[in-house]
């Protein structure tokens, strides 16, 4: 069972706090400065996608999960897709964030090359507001799965938790860290119901 903590400091310490703008390059550079070798590949197919797949980052670095982030175009860049894809396993990445928007292509394209996980997020368009990206990829057909999410922010930061569970079936430090954020989660829900009175 997980250590009795206050609320704040759990939500501050697992990801919880409000993210900082930066330009994305240097959020990207940041994000791959690790010197351990990833287990996640965040990826996206442009770089204004970073506005929302920079919510599954933070989660990860926030639980000191190894991953890197790149942008992988399914269209532009389809070469260098199956590449990344067919490398995935023998590189040991566990589990793959992909997020796309419009057509919506890339976590789908991504899961047909791989055996690897695809963790699918819908980002928002201009003008459906990112339902076209749910609806594509989560129409997978039967046999290439794509465990997709919620559209926007909040499916980055679902993937990249997600992402976490997986990982700590087989790691003890980081099952604690991920029930302490849970405990947390449930202690500041809680506390909710003091500021209504």
């Amino acid at each position: 069972m997980a250590a009795k903590v206050r609320p704040e400091a759990a939500l501050r310490h697992v990801g919880m706090r409000r993210l900082q703008c930066k330009p994305f390059w240097v959020l990207l550079r940041e994000t791959v400065s690790s010197t351990d070798s990833p287990v996640v590949g965040v990826l996206m197919g442009s770089s204004s996608d970073w506005e929302t797949l920079q919510h599954a980052a933070a989660i990860l670095a926030e639980f000191g999960v190894p991953h890197e982030c790149r942008v992988v175009s399914a269209h532009r860049m389809p070469d260098d897709m199956f590449v990344y894809a067919q490398d995935a396993a023998g590189r040991g990445l566990k589990a793959l964030i992909a997020g796309a928007g419009g057509a919506a292509h890339l976590p789908g394209m991504l899961a047909a090359k791989t055996v690897v996980p695809v963790l699918g997020v819908p980002v928002a368009s201009r003008h459906l507001q990112g339902v076209d990206s749910l609806h594509s990829i989560v129409q997978m057909p039967k046999g290439v799965p794509v465990a997709t999410f919620a559209i926007g922010a909040a499916g980055a930061a679902n993937a990249a938790l997600f992402a976490v569970a997986m990982l700590a079936n087989h790691d003890a430090a980081l099952r604690e860290r991920l029930e302490t954020y849970r405990a947390a989660q449930t202690a500041a829900a809680r506390a909710m119901t003091q500021e209504l009175k």
